[in-house]
């Protein structure tokens, strides 16, 4: 049960589809070929309605609820089409009369066909990469005829300039039961490699139903022994559980006093251009970046 409720949290928050996009820009696109002016837009992921509201605020006129933007005061006008992890309301979404709807890919399908089918555009995400992030938004720039320089010039700047010297061993736990952690085909795997941390997973691949994960045992996790661990505040995880592990006192890590947690949206969903900036903060400072 575990297990199930897991990998359902996951696929429902993660920006990342089931199956790989056919486009290489981190977006699949369909449009009809009388397509209207794109000045009315839906977006059903946080990062997307981030976006698409530092592009242009005056086209965003539909949005998904999130702790991560319902506090800013600029869009609480903006009416909700989904809240937490529940489908998006299709009736909702045409009331709105949108000529863009924009959704994750394996999560928001089913609502993204059906808005097809009445020829409203639709655009479906799949984020695995800094590269998609930023063809993302360039997409979305073209799409609603806005300038991306400022905005894809902030990504930049949250970067590091130089990269260590010294590749840090590094493991990323994001749950306990089962021991997931992101190989580099994941926003996270890539998030790190940007950063200069030797990803102890990262060519890895199994049996996890999660795209981008791999299932770890505790005695991989011992084996693996990373100078540096990084936990997953993930909702309804006891990161303290971990303590009770066996593997937990004879990790170099843990011995050292390199052991951190980072938030789940940022690391692990790209959440905001809020979160992933923060994110890139703490990886800043846990190896010495510039």
């Amino acid at each position: 049960m575990k297990l199930f409720r897991l990998v359902l949290i996951l696929l429902m928050l993660l920006p990342l589809g089931c199956n790989p996009s056919p486009t290489t820009d981190g977006a699949n696109h369909s449009t009809t070929s009388s397509a209207p002016v794109v000045s009315r837009v839906v977006a059903l992921t946080p990062i997307t309605a981030d976006i698409i509201y530092r592009l242009d605020s005056t086209k965003l006129v539909g949005m998904t609820s999130s702790r991560l933007l319902d506090n800013n005061k600029a869009l609480q006008d903006i009416p909700r089409v989904s809240r937490g992890r529940t489908q998006p309301n299709l009736e909702q979404i045409v009331a709105l009369e949108p000529n863009l709807v924009i959704g994750a890919a394996g999560f928001h399908d089913q609502v993204l066909d059906k808005l097809q089918s009445l020829d409203i555009e639709m655009i479906s995400t799949k984020l695995d990469s800094w590269r998609s992030l930023e063809e993302l938004t360039q997409t979305l720039a073209t799409t609603i005829k806005a300038d991306p320089e400022l905005l894809l010039e902030s990504y930049q700047q949250c970067l590091p300039t130089q990269a260590p010297i010294h590749e840090t061993s590094t493991l990323v736990l994001v749950s306990r039961q089962p021991m997931l952690s992101p190989n580099q085909d994941s926003w996270a795997g890539d998030l790190l490699r940007q950063f200069g941390a030797a990803n102890l997973v990262a060519d890895l691949q199994g049996k996890s139903p999660i795209q981008g994960y791999v299932t770890l045992s505790p005695e991989k996790v011992l084996q693996s022994n990373p100078e540096v661990l990084i936990l997953v505040n993930v909702e309804g995880e006891n990161l303290d559980d971990f303590k009770s592990e066996p593997f937990w006192k004879d990790l170099k890590a843990v011995q050292n006093d390199q052991v951190y947690v980072l938030d789940y949206y940022g690391l692990i969903n790209t959440g905001s251009i809020d979160a992933i900036a923060q994110a890139c903060k703490q990886l800043q400072e846990i190896y010495g970046t510039k």
